[in-house]
């Protein structure tokens, strides 16, 4: 206690004022001095005990605290009275829950660092043990024609690694948050049509049929080309759902609190137990011969609920996939 500057000052202080108090007394009388005195005495132990308990307080918080951020022990700070011990007790309080949030949050954060690396490590390793193969055999094949394919099977294991890479930037930037979307109004129709683009020649070759029913009116504010994104990857998925000479119905419905899009495909749908985790990264389904990298559902969710959407996916009951995507109403333009 007395090695705070503050209170040896005023143990200091006390003792001068005590002091001259006291002569002051003996000076008028004897009694007068030792009244002066046993005052002195009383005081001077009152504020001793009443400062040792605070400090011996103070003492038991930062011994409780020190147990706390070294994990040796969970939070059990008793409470106290009012006061400003008490505030202090309580700001206090509030810091190491905060400080244990976030450190919860750094270790899942490393933890999903780790499971992603080994996730990514995991999908670039396949295709390039594969492009290892095809350049041994290229060395030991002098055919020209078997070249010819060998050399498009590894282009197309390449074009793969290039999608997975780009894909796993942009969702580094958008997790990172430096990605800032543009809040524009958008035209449903138009966005489809954007969407549906790069697609229309594989539509072609699988002879597959797209419907769509979307009101010319319909409109939704976001960022047009990450949304176009994000539905090319919704509609990617519903192809290669589908297969050969398959049905893909888009429709968008207007409601008073929200515009929805609907996309539901006849293909097989999607197993039960792989219902819950359609959106985690790199999940790509209980089915052994599943497609794909499991990121681009990931993706098109991180893009959509950042723009104040929701995706949900399930079976339609007449077989096949559906797939919603609701962003809130737009406010009627004056």
């Amino acid at each position: 206690m007395f090695r705070n500057k503050e209170i040896r000052q005023a143990a200091i202080w006390y003792f001068i004022i005590t002091s001259i108090a006291a002569i002051v007394g003996f000076m008028i009388s004897a009694a007068a001095g030792i009244l002066a005195l046993a005052l002195a005495v009383l005081l001077g132990t009152i504020f001793y005990v009443l400062t040792r308990n605070r400090y011996k307080k103070i003492a038991q918080l930062s011994e409780q605290i020190d147990r706390v951020l070294h994990s040796k022990e969970q939070l059990s700070i008793s409470e106290e009275e009012e006061g400003e011990l008490s505030i202090l007790q309580s700001e206090i309080v509030k810091m190491i829950l905060r400080i244990r949030e976030q450190n919860d949050a750094l270790k899942n954060e490393k933890k999903h660092l780790a499971d992603s690396l080994a996730d990514i490590s995991h999908q670039l390793r396949t295709p390039l043990t594969s492009v290892n193969i095809i350049l041994s055999l290229l060395e030991k094949n002098a055919d020209q024609q078997k070249q010819k394919e060998l050399i498009r099977e590894a282009s197309g294991l390449f074009g793969q690694m290039d999608f997975l890479l780009a894909s796993l930037l942009k969702l580094s930037r958008l997790d990172a948050g430096i990605v800032v979307f543009k809040k524009e109004r958008i035209v449903v129709s138009n966005l489809i049509a954007v969407s549906l683009r790069p697609f229309l020649i594989p539509l072609e070759l699988h002879d597959i049929q797209i419907q769509t029913d979307i009101p010319e009116a319909a409109e939704i504010a976001g960022d047009f080309k990450w949304l176009s994104e994000s539905f090319q990857n919704i509609i990617k998925n519903s192809i290669e759902s589908v297969g050969h000479h398959g049905n893909i119905r888009i429709a968008c419905e207007d409601n008073p609190l929200f515009t929805e899009i609907i996309i539901h495909d006849d293909g097989a749908g999607f197993a039960k137990e792989d219902l819950p985790h359609l959106f985690e990264r790199f999940y790509r389904g209980k089915d052994a011969e599943a497609c794909g990298y499991g990121i681009g559902l990931a993706l098109c969710k991180t893009i959509i609920m950042g723009q104040g959407g929701t995706i949900t996916a399930k079976n339609h009951p007449n077989g096949g996939a559906l797939f919603s995507v609701r962003f809130p109403k737009l406010p009627v333009s004056p």
